[in-house]
C-alpha cells in the first residue's frame, strides 16, 4: 500500500470548532491514538469543498504544541507571570479547592458574584454551553454574548426580521458577488472558493472595505470607504438606483414597507454627500450603483466588519436594503447572505444551555465590559455584588476584550479568584489561580451548527486526550457534582445531551449525523429567498427599522436607513480612525502560538499611509505610538497605500507581550456598548500617531 493511499484510509471525519462562518468539515490524518498528521477539507461537503485555511490544515502544530497545558496547576507566584508561576496538582484537589471557593463566595457575597464567563474557541453546542449549565443551576451571574454578533444581529434583524439568507452555493449562478464588510481570503476561504467558480463563468466581484485586503486585491471594484460610513455609501446607491429608476418597483410594492416618505428621505442621499462621508468619489458611488441595479444574480455576502461601530446595527440595515431595492432576492444566485441561525431552530439548544435551571431574575452582566465590570463599575454591577471568581472556558479576555489595560487591571485584584479551562497558558492562563488542561475538538464529541452554509454536523472523537486534559463538559459535570447540583444536564455524556437536544426537535440522531458526514438543513428556494415573506409578522422587509423592539429606547438610531453620525470621529487631537482587523493565520487569539501562524505574521504592524508616514518621518519598521484617552502602544509601522490618510490598520490579535511595551492593541478599543442593545467596537477608535522616540 503506498503512503499516500494509507494517509487517505487513515483519515477521520471531523468538523473545525473555531468561530468562523465556514465551520468546515474536514479529513483528519490519524497516525496513532494520541497523534494526528495533516488536516484537509472534506470533499463529502459541497460547501467546504475540500478547502480549508492553512491554519486548520496545519492543527497539529495546536494539538501537539509543546508548551500544551497536560495537567491541572495552581498559582504559588504572582499573577500574569506564566507557567513559571504555577505547581501542578491532581484534578481533585483542583475541583474540590475550586468547589470549596466558590461555595464560600456565594456564601458571603452571594451566587451573583460568581461569574462563568465564555464565548467562542470552541463552536460546538455541548461543550460552549457548558458554562451555560453551570450557571443556570447555580444561579451565578448570566453572560450577555455582546462580543462578536449582537449589533449585526440587530441590524439584520430590523430589516429582514430572520437570520436567514440565500445558500452561498447559488454563488456560482451569480453575475455579481459584493463581499461587503468581510475579508474572507482571511477569515472564510470557501466563499472565496464558490466566488472563483463563479468568475470562471464571467461574475464580477466587487468588495466593499475601508483597506485594500487580500480579497479587495482580487475584486473587479474596490469601494475602500472610511470606517463606519457604510450606511452612508448603501444610502447613495440607493438614491442613484431611484434617480435612475433602475428600482424594481412592483418586487418593493409586494414584498417591503417602502412608500413615499421613504423616497423622499432618500432624495437627499445623493453620491455628493456620500463622497463627504465615505471619501469614495461621486464616480465611483455612481458606478457601483448602475452595476449593482443592472445585474439581477448580484448575491450580497455580508460581514461583520461594518457593524464592529457605534453605529454598526445602523450601517448593516442600510446595506440590506439594497437587493431589496433590485428585486435580487427573486433571482438564483440572487439576494443576500448575513448568517443562517434560524434554520437550526430544531435543535433543542435551549436544552444544551440549561435554560430549563435559568432564573431571569438574576443579573446579566455584559461580556464585552468585563473590564469596567471587574474594576467595579456601578453601571454594570447594578444593585448586585462586585465579581469575587471568575469560571472561564474558551476565550482569552485579557487580549480580546475591549479596554484591556483596564481589563488586566480588574484581573490583578487580590480578592478575585480565577478559574481558567484552556489547552494553552494564554496571558487570562496567567493571570488564574487553578488553570485546568482542556482538550482540543478532536479529543471530543460535539455537534456544530454554521452561519455561512446550512450544514448540521456532528464530530467525534478521533484520538484519546493528551495528558490529564479533559473536556468543558467534563470538568462542568464534576464541578456541579462537588457543588451538589443532581440533575441530568451533569449526568449524562455530551453526546447523551446532543442527542437529546435533537430528538426534541424530530432530528436524526448524532450517530445517524456523523454517519452522513453533516445533515444539509438548507430550506427550499422559495423559503431561503423570502419569496414566501421576509422574517417580520407582516411578510415584508422593513426600511422602516423599529430599533426600540430591540433595546433603542432613546430613538438615537435612524429609523430609515442613514449614516449615523455616532462613530469615534477624528479631531484634531486624534487624527486617526482605527481598525483592528483579522489576520490571516490567527483566529481572535487562536493559533498565536503556532510556529506555521507566526512564520507568516511575523510581528504586529500599523499600516499606515505612505503620505502620512512621511509627514510623521516614519520609514518601514521604524516604531510609531498609537494613542487615545485609553492607553498607548508601540508597533512597527508599514508604510501601505491600500488605505485612506486617516485611518490605520492593524491586523490580527496578538499577545500583548508582542507589543513593545506589553500592551496590545484592544487596549485602544473602548468598551462603550454600541446600540441598540450592546456589542463591541473594535473598528471605532480615534487614535493618534507619532513616532516613538
Amino acid at each position: 500500500m503506498s503512503s499516500s493511499q494509507q494517509s487517505k484510509d487513515n483519515r477521520h471525519y471531523a468538523v473545525c470548532p473555531h468561530d468562523c462562518p465556514s465551520t468546515c468539515a474536514l479529513e483528519v490524518e490519524k497516525i496513532d491514538s494520541q497523534t494526528i498528521g495533516r488536516v484537509h477539507g472534506s470533499k463529502d461537503n459541497s460547501y467546504t469543498d475540500g478547502v480549508i485555511c492553512a491554519k486548520v490544515a496545519r492543527y497539529a502544530e495546536r494539538v501537539h504544541h509543546p508548551e500544551r497545558l497536560m495537567t491541572p496547576l495552581k498559582r504559588v507566584g504572582a499573577k500574569g507571570v506564566g507557567v513559571e508561576a504555577f505547581e501542578p496538582i491532581s484534578w481533585d484537589e483542583a475541583l474540590d479547592c475550586i468547589a470549596e471557593r466558590f461555595k464560600a463566595i456565594a456564601a458571603e457575597d452571594g451566587s451573583e458574584a460568581i461569574w462563568p464567563y465564555f464565548y467562542a474557541g470552541t463552536m460546538g453546542w455541548a461543550h460552549r454551553g457548558a458554562a451555560h449549565r453551570l450557571r443556570h443551576a447555580m444561579g451565578y451571574s448570566r453572560q450577555k454574548e455582546t462580543i462578536c454578533v449582537s449589533i449585526a444581529n440587530a441590524g439584520w434583524q430590523a430589516g429582514v426580521g430572520a437570520k436567514r439568507g440565500v445558500d452561498a452555493r447559488e454563488i456560482v449562478d451569480s453575475e455579481l458577488i459584493v463581499v461587503w464588510g468581510g475579508n474572507p481570503v482571511h477569515t472564510q476561504i470557501n466563499v472565496m472558493t464558490h466566488i472563483a467558480k463563479a468568475a470562471k463563468k464571467g461574475a464580477k466581484l466587487v468588495v466593499v472595505d475601508p483597506y485594500e485586503t487580500p480579497t479587495a486585491r482580487k475584486a473587479d471594484m474596490h469601494l475602500m470607504l472610511r470606517p463606519g460610513t457604510d450606511g452612508a455609501l448603501a444610502c447613495a446607491v440607493m438614491h442613484q438606483i431611484l434617480k435612475e429608476g433602475l428600482q424594481d418597483q412592483a418586487y418593493l410594492e409586494r414584498y417591503s414597507d417602502f412608500d413615499s416618505a421613504v423616497l423622499e428621505h432618500l432624495a437627499a442621499k445623493t453620491p455628493e454627500w456620500a463622497a463627504g462621508i465615505t471619501g469614495l468619489s461621486v464616480e465611483q458611488i455612481i458606478a457601483f450603483a448602475r452595476l449593482y441595479a443592472s445585474t439581477g444574480k448580484s448575491y450580497m455576502r455580508v460581514g461583520y466588519g461594518m457593524s464592529r461601530s457605534r453605529n454598526g446595527a445602523s450601517n448593516m440595515h442600510a446595506v440590506s436594503c439594497l437587493p431589496v431595492l433590485t428585486g435580487a432576492w427573486q433571482h438564483q444566485g440572487g439576494g443576500a447572505l448575513y448568517g443562517h441561525g434560524e434554520i437550526y431552530k430544531p435543535m433543542d439548544a435551549a436544552y444544551l444551555h440549561g435554560l430549563q435551571l435559568s432564573d431571569p431574575k438574576v443579573r446579566e452582566l455584559d461580556m464585552s465590559r468585563i473590564g469596567p465590570v471587574l474594576t467595579g463599575d456601578p453601571q454594570d454591577l447594578g444593585d448586585g455584588p462586585p465579581v469575587k471568581a471568575l469560571f472561564i472556558q474558551n476565550t482569552n479576555p485579557v487580549i480580546v476584550a475591549p479596554e484591556s489595560a483596564k481589563v488586566r487591571q480588574g484581573f490583578m485584584r487580590d480578592d478575585l479568584f480565577v478559574v481558567v479551562h484552556e489547552q494553552m497558558m494564554t496571558e487570562t492562563a496567567a493571570m488564574a489561580d487553578i488553570v485546568l488542561p482542556a482538550t482540543t475538538f478532536l479529543e471530543h464529541d460535539d455537534i456544530y451548527t454554521a452561519s455561512g452554509h446550512t450544514h448540521l454536523q456532528v464530530s467525534k472523537q478521533v484520538i484519546e486526550p493528551l495528558g490529564e486534559c479533559r473536556s468543558n463538559h467534563q470538568v462542568v459535570s464534576e464541578l456541579a457534582r462537588r457543588l451538589g447540583v443532581e440533575h441530568e444536564l451533569f449526568q449524562r455524556s455530551a453526546l447523551e445531551l446532543v442527542d437529546q437536544a435533537l430528538a426534541n426537535g424530530d432530528l436524526p440522531s448524532s450517530d445517524e449525523i456523523h454517519t452522513m458526514k453533516g445533515l444539509d438543513l438548507a430550506p427550499d428556494f422559495e423559503q431561503a429567498h423570502c419569496l414566501n415573506g421576509f422574517g417580520h409578522a407582516d411578510g415584508r422587509f422593513h426600511f422602516y427599522a423599529d430599533w426600540a423592539a430591540q433595546g433603542d429606547h432613546s430613538g438615537t438610531l435612524p429609523t430609515l436607513p442613514d449614516h449615523a453620525e455616532l462613530t469615534d470621529e477624528t479631531d484634531s487631537d486624534h487624527p486617526f480612525r482605527l481598525v483592528t482587523a483579522p489576520a490571516r493565520t490567527f483566529l481572535n487569539s487562536s493559533f498565536t502560538e503556532t510556529p506555521g501562524s507566526l512564520k507568516k505574521e511575523k510581528q504586529p504592524q500599523a499600516l499606515i499611509n505612505p503620505q502620512r508616514c512621511e509627514a510623521l518621518g516614519v520609514s518601514e519598521g521604524e516604531l510609531v505610538t498609537l494613542g487615545n484617552q485609553h492607553g498607548e502602544i508601540r508597533v512597527a509601522a508599514k508604510p501601505f497605500t491600500g488605505v485612506q490618510p486617516d485611518v490605520v490598520i492593524v491586523e490580527g490579535i496578538w499577545p500583548n507581550h508582542a507589543f513593545v511595551d506589553g500592551l496590545g492593541i484592544n487596549a485602544l478599543v473602548s468598551a462603550e456598548a454600541a446600540l441598540p442593545n450592546g456589542g463591541a467596537v473594535f473598528h471605532d477608535t480615534k487614535v493618534w500617531i507619532e513616532k516613538s522616540g
